[in-house]
Protein backbone atom coordinates (compact mmCIF):
# COMPACT_ATOMS: atom_id res chain seq x y z
CA UNK A 1 0.00 0.00 0.00
CA UNK A 2 1.34 3.37 -0.58
CA UNK A 3 0.63 6.02 2.15
CA UNK A 4 1.57 9.13 1.33
CA UNK A 5 1.81 11.56 4.61
CA UNK A 6 1.76 15.41 4.72
CA UNK A 7 1.92 17.19 7.24
CA UNK A 8 4.29 19.40 8.91
CA UNK A 9 8.15 18.76 8.76
CA UNK A 10 10.01 20.61 11.52
CA UNK A 11 12.64 20.49 14.27
CA UNK A 12 11.66 20.11 17.75
CA UNK A 13 12.91 22.21 20.81
CA UNK A 14 11.72 19.77 23.67
CA UNK A 15 12.69 21.58 26.97
CA UNK A 16 11.68 20.29 30.91
CA UNK A 17 10.79 22.33 34.12
CA UNK A 18 11.25 20.76 37.16
CA UNK A 19 7.63 21.99 38.57
CA UNK A 20 4.07 21.81 37.79
CA UNK A 21 2.67 24.50 35.20
CA UNK A 22 -0.90 24.29 37.81
CA UNK A 23 0.99 25.81 40.49
CA UNK A 24 2.12 28.92 38.33
CA UNK A 25 -1.70 29.95 37.12
CA UNK A 26 -3.64 31.84 38.67
CA UNK A 27 -7.25 31.63 37.16
CA UNK A 28 -8.56 34.75 38.20
CA UNK A 29 -5.48 36.46 36.51
CA UNK A 30 -5.68 34.33 33.08
CA UNK A 31 -7.12 37.60 30.93
CA UNK A 32 -3.67 38.89 31.61
CA UNK A 33 -1.50 35.87 32.33
CA UNK A 34 2.46 36.36 31.80
CA UNK A 35 4.69 33.65 32.47
CA UNK A 36 8.14 32.54 32.09
CA UNK A 37 9.16 29.27 33.00
CA UNK A 38 13.60 28.64 33.59
CA UNK A 39 14.06 25.09 32.14
CA UNK A 40 16.39 22.00 33.46
CA UNK A 41 17.37 20.95 29.62
CA UNK A 42 16.47 21.48 25.99
CA UNK A 43 17.37 19.36 23.12
CA UNK A 44 16.56 20.12 19.61
CA UNK A 45 14.96 16.77 17.68
CA UNK A 46 13.82 15.89 14.10
CA UNK A 47 10.27 16.18 14.47
CA UNK A 48 7.08 16.96 12.07
CA UNK A 49 3.89 14.66 12.19
CA UNK A 50 4.35 13.80 9.05
CA UNK A 51 7.96 12.41 9.24
CA UNK A 52 7.06 10.95 12.71
CA UNK A 53 4.20 8.67 11.88
CA UNK A 54 6.55 7.83 8.60
CA UNK A 55 9.26 6.75 11.03
CA UNK A 56 7.16 3.93 12.93
CA UNK A 57 5.58 3.00 9.13
CA UNK A 58 9.38 2.20 8.26
CA UNK A 59 10.25 0.47 11.53
CA UNK A 60 7.75 -1.86 10.91
CA UNK A 61 8.49 -2.71 7.30
CA UNK A 62 6.56 -0.27 4.97
CA UNK A 63 8.23 2.22 2.91
CA UNK A 64 6.24 5.21 3.27
CA UNK A 65 6.04 8.54 1.11
CA UNK A 66 6.16 11.91 2.57
CA UNK A 67 5.20 15.60 1.28
CA UNK A 68 5.90 18.78 2.38
CA UNK A 69 7.92 21.91 2.43
CA UNK A 70 11.01 22.33 4.52
CA UNK A 71 13.80 25.02 4.37
CA UNK A 72 17.93 25.27 3.46
CA UNK A 73 18.53 23.27 6.59
CA UNK A 74 16.54 20.05 5.86
CA UNK A 75 20.12 18.01 4.05
CA UNK A 76 20.89 16.01 7.39
CA UNK A 77 17.35 15.20 8.23
CA UNK A 78 16.14 13.96 4.82
CA UNK A 79 19.92 11.67 4.34
CA UNK A 80 18.37 10.37 7.58
CA UNK A 81 14.81 9.82 7.22
CA UNK A 82 15.60 8.00 3.21
CA UNK A 83 18.51 5.90 5.28
CA UNK A 84 15.84 4.54 7.35
CA UNK A 85 12.83 3.82 4.49
CA UNK A 86 11.23 6.83 4.44
CA UNK A 87 10.73 8.12 0.64
CA UNK A 88 11.63 12.10 0.33
CA UNK A 89 11.28 12.39 -2.90
CA UNK A 90 7.86 14.76 -2.82
CA UNK A 91 9.29 16.91 -0.34
CA UNK A 92 10.19 20.73 -1.65
CA UNK A 93 13.34 22.50 -0.19
CA UNK A 94 12.73 26.53 0.14
CA UNK A 95 16.00 27.85 -0.46
CA UNK A 96 15.77 31.17 1.43
CA UNK A 97 13.68 29.79 4.45
CA UNK A 98 14.25 27.73 6.95
CA UNK A 99 12.05 24.16 8.19
CA UNK A 100 9.34 24.81 10.48
CA UNK A 101 10.07 24.36 14.24
CA UNK A 102 8.08 23.13 17.61
CA UNK A 103 8.95 24.51 20.71
CA UNK A 104 7.91 22.43 24.06
CA UNK A 105 8.08 22.42 27.70
CA UNK A 106 6.75 19.69 29.48
CA UNK A 107 6.22 19.47 33.03
CA UNK A 108 7.05 16.78 35.85
CA UNK A 109 3.58 15.66 35.36
CA UNK A 110 4.07 15.29 31.86
CA UNK A 111 1.65 18.90 30.82
CA UNK A 112 2.85 20.46 28.17
CA UNK A 113 2.81 23.80 26.68
CA UNK A 114 3.94 24.36 23.29
CA UNK A 115 4.27 26.95 20.21
CA UNK A 116 4.99 26.36 16.75
CA UNK A 117 7.01 28.12 14.23
CA UNK A 118 6.08 27.33 10.45
CA UNK A 119 8.91 28.74 8.26
CA UNK A 120 9.34 26.59 5.01
CA UNK A 121 6.10 25.06 5.73
CA UNK A 122 3.92 27.84 4.49
CA UNK A 123 4.61 27.05 1.43
CA UNK A 124 2.83 23.14 1.57
CA UNK A 125 -0.32 24.12 -0.55
CA UNK A 126 2.00 25.05 -3.27
CA UNK A 127 2.23 21.47 -3.43
CA UNK A 128 -0.84 18.82 -4.67
CA UNK A 129 -0.97 14.94 -3.78
CA UNK A 130 -2.37 14.22 -6.62
CA UNK A 131 1.41 13.58 -7.92
CA UNK A 132 1.87 10.66 -5.70
CA UNK A 133 -0.53 8.36 -7.15
CA UNK A 134 -1.22 7.21 -3.26
CA UNK A 135 -3.52 4.07 -2.02
CA UNK A 136 -4.14 6.45 1.07
CA UNK A 137 -3.24 10.56 1.95
CA UNK A 138 -2.82 10.96 5.44
CA UNK A 139 -3.66 15.14 5.67
CA UNK A 140 -1.94 16.21 9.40
CA UNK A 141 -1.27 19.52 10.58
CA UNK A 142 0.24 21.42 8.43
CA UNK A 143 -0.48 24.96 6.69
CA UNK A 144 -4.28 25.45 6.58
CA UNK A 145 -4.75 26.29 3.24
CA UNK A 146 -2.62 23.20 1.81
CA UNK A 147 -4.54 20.97 4.45
CA UNK A 148 -7.52 22.33 2.45
CA UNK A 149 -6.29 21.95 -0.44
CA UNK A 150 -5.30 18.16 -0.11
CA UNK A 151 -8.79 17.16 0.86
CA UNK A 152 -10.40 18.78 -2.22
CA UNK A 153 -7.83 17.01 -4.27
CA UNK A 154 -8.77 14.03 -2.01
CA UNK A 155 -12.36 14.51 -2.51
CA UNK A 156 -12.41 15.58 -6.24
CA UNK A 157 -10.46 12.85 -7.13
CA UNK A 158 -11.91 10.24 -5.05
CA UNK A 159 -8.82 8.80 -3.19
CA UNK A 160 -9.06 7.74 -0.01
CA UNK A 161 -7.43 10.13 2.69
CA UNK A 162 -7.17 10.59 6.56
CA UNK A 163 -7.72 13.25 7.80
CA UNK A 164 -5.61 14.28 10.99
CA UNK A 165 -6.10 18.02 11.97
CA UNK A 166 -4.19 18.22 15.48
CA UNK A 167 -2.88 21.01 16.89
CA UNK A 168 -4.64 22.89 13.97
CA UNK A 169 -7.76 22.29 15.56
CA UNK A 170 -7.46 25.37 17.85
CA UNK A 171 -6.45 27.60 14.22
CA UNK A 172 -9.13 26.33 12.28
CA UNK A 173 -12.81 27.49 12.56
CA UNK A 174 -15.85 25.06 12.22
CA UNK A 175 -16.78 25.67 8.35
CA UNK A 176 -13.10 24.86 8.20
CA UNK A 177 -12.95 21.71 10.19
CA UNK A 178 -16.43 20.51 8.63
CA UNK A 179 -15.69 21.34 5.23
CA UNK A 180 -11.71 19.78 5.48
CA UNK A 181 -13.13 16.10 6.81
CA UNK A 182 -15.75 15.16 3.94
CA UNK A 183 -15.82 12.40 2.53
CA UNK A 184 -12.24 11.31 5.07
CA UNK A 185 -12.29 7.19 5.47
CA UNK A 186 -10.64 8.12 8.84
CA UNK A 187 -10.59 10.94 11.33
CA UNK A 188 -7.81 10.99 13.69
CA UNK A 189 -8.06 13.37 16.61
CA UNK A 190 -7.43 13.20 20.72
CA UNK A 191 -10.41 13.34 23.07
CA UNK A 192 -9.63 17.27 23.66
CA UNK A 193 -9.34 17.75 19.91
CA UNK A 194 -12.45 15.94 19.42
CA UNK A 195 -14.53 17.91 22.01
CA UNK A 196 -13.10 21.44 20.49
CA UNK A 197 -14.36 20.04 17.21
CA UNK A 198 -17.64 19.39 18.74
CA UNK A 199 -18.16 22.50 19.93
CA UNK A 200 -16.72 24.80 16.59
CA UNK A 201 -19.17 22.72 14.29
CA UNK A 202 -21.68 22.14 16.60
CA UNK A 203 -22.22 18.35 15.86
CA UNK A 204 -22.75 15.13 18.21
CA UNK A 205 -20.88 12.22 18.45
CA UNK A 206 -23.21 10.50 16.23
CA UNK A 207 -23.27 13.10 13.49
CA UNK A 208 -19.22 12.48 13.06
CA UNK A 209 -19.72 8.48 13.31
CA UNK A 210 -22.21 9.28 9.87
CA UNK A 211 -19.78 11.56 7.85
CA UNK A 212 -16.62 9.00 8.46
CA UNK A 213 -16.35 5.55 8.00
CA UNK A 214 -13.76 4.96 11.11
CA UNK A 215 -13.61 7.57 13.53
CA UNK A 216 -10.32 6.90 15.96
CA UNK A 217 -10.23 9.27 19.19
CA UNK A 218 -6.83 8.61 21.65
CA UNK A 219 -7.34 9.30 25.20
CA UNK A 220 -4.05 9.02 26.87
CA UNK A 221 -3.58 6.94 29.78
CA UNK A 222 -7.33 5.75 28.79
CA UNK A 223 -6.44 4.18 25.65
CA UNK A 224 -8.18 4.55 22.47
CA UNK A 225 -11.77 4.34 20.90
CA UNK A 226 -12.53 3.12 17.50
CA UNK A 227 -15.74 3.78 15.98
CA UNK A 228 -16.09 1.59 12.84
CA UNK A 229 -18.72 -0.22 11.12
CA UNK A 230 -21.30 0.85 13.71
CA UNK A 231 -19.12 -0.66 17.11
CA UNK A 232 -16.96 1.09 19.45
CA UNK A 233 -13.86 -1.03 19.70
CA UNK A 234 -11.80 0.21 23.41
CA UNK A 235 -8.34 -0.36 22.88
CA UNK A 236 -5.79 -0.22 26.18
CA UNK A 237 -2.46 1.04 26.48
CA UNK A 238 0.68 -1.18 26.86
CA UNK A 239 2.17 -0.57 30.11
CA UNK A 240 5.60 1.47 29.51
CA UNK A 241 9.29 0.37 31.50
CA UNK A 242 9.65 4.04 31.89
CA UNK A 243 8.22 7.36 30.77
CA UNK A 244 10.49 9.79 29.57
CA UNK A 245 8.61 12.17 27.54
CA UNK A 246 5.18 12.72 25.40
CA UNK A 247 6.07 14.21 22.45
CA UNK A 248 5.02 12.59 19.66
CA UNK A 249 2.82 9.47 21.32
CA UNK A 250 0.06 10.08 18.72
CA UNK A 251 1.81 10.33 15.79
CA UNK A 252 3.85 7.19 16.48
CA UNK A 253 -0.34 5.48 17.40
CA UNK A 254 -0.59 6.59 13.92
CA UNK A 255 2.50 4.78 12.59
CA UNK A 256 1.55 1.73 14.02
CA UNK A 257 -2.08 1.64 12.99
CA UNK A 258 -1.56 2.44 9.72
CA UNK A 259 1.38 -0.60 9.37
CA UNK A 260 -1.73 -2.88 10.71
CA UNK A 261 -4.23 -1.19 8.14
CA UNK A 262 -1.35 -1.65 5.15
CA UNK A 263 -1.72 -5.27 6.01
CA UNK A 264 -5.44 -5.49 6.04
CA UNK A 265 -5.55 -6.28 9.48
CA UNK A 266 -8.83 -5.64 11.72
CA UNK A 267 -9.46 -2.50 13.60
CA UNK A 268 -8.86 -4.27 17.13
CA UNK A 269 -5.43 -5.57 15.49
CA UNK A 270 -4.82 -2.22 13.74
CA UNK A 271 -5.48 -0.08 17.37
CA UNK A 272 -3.37 -2.41 19.49
CA UNK A 273 -0.14 -2.09 17.08
CA UNK A 274 -0.90 1.76 17.30
CA UNK A 275 -0.79 1.51 21.11
CA UNK A 276 2.29 -0.54 21.21
CA UNK A 277 4.21 1.89 19.02
CA UNK A 278 3.05 4.91 20.77
CA UNK A 279 4.66 3.00 23.71
CA UNK A 280 7.93 2.68 22.21
CA UNK A 281 7.78 7.12 22.19
CA UNK A 282 6.79 7.47 25.39
CA UNK A 283 9.55 5.64 27.22
CA UNK A 284 11.70 8.13 25.21
CA UNK A 285 13.18 11.67 24.51
CA UNK A 286 12.58 13.01 21.07
CA UNK A 287 10.05 11.48 18.58
CA UNK A 288 12.04 9.08 16.63
CA UNK A 289 14.50 8.15 19.00
CA UNK A 290 13.14 5.10 19.43
CA UNK A 291 14.67 2.02 18.35
CA UNK A 292 13.81 -1.54 17.71
CA UNK A 293 13.27 -4.57 15.14
CA UNK A 294 10.13 -5.79 13.90
CA UNK A 295 10.72 -8.74 15.92
CA UNK A 296 11.30 -7.50 19.16
CA UNK A 297 7.84 -5.65 18.08
CA UNK A 298 6.13 -8.91 17.73
CA UNK A 299 7.31 -10.05 20.81
CA UNK A 300 6.60 -7.53 23.25
CA UNK A 301 3.10 -7.07 21.34
CA UNK A 302 2.30 -11.04 22.00
CA UNK A 303 3.11 -10.30 26.05
CA UNK A 304 0.04 -8.35 25.72
CA UNK A 305 -2.41 -8.94 22.96
CA UNK A 306 -3.57 -11.81 20.88
CA UNK A 307 -2.78 -11.47 17.37
CA UNK A 308 -4.02 -15.28 16.30
CA UNK A 309 -0.30 -15.01 14.55
CA UNK A 310 -1.11 -12.40 12.16
CA UNK A 311 1.44 -10.55 12.78
CA UNK A 312 4.08 -13.71 11.65
CA UNK A 313 3.82 -11.48 8.29
CA UNK A 314 6.12 -9.39 10.32
CA UNK A 315 8.68 -11.90 11.07
CA UNK A 316 8.85 -13.53 7.08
Amino acid sequence: MKILLTGSIAYDYLMTFPGKFQEQILPERLASISLSFLVDSMTRQRGGVAPNIAYTLALLGETPFLMGTVGQDFGDYRAWLEARGVDTSFVREIKDDFTASFFATTDSVNAQIASFYPGAMAYAAELSVLDADADLVVISPNAPDAMTKYAEECRAAKKSFLYDPGQQVARLDGDALASDMKGARFLFVNDYEFDLICKKTGKTMDSMRSEVEVLVITRGEKGASIYAEGREISIPIVPTDKIADPTGVGDAFRGGFLAGYARGFDWELCGQMGALAATYVLEQKGTQNHVYTREEFVSRFRRHFDDGGKLGVFLA
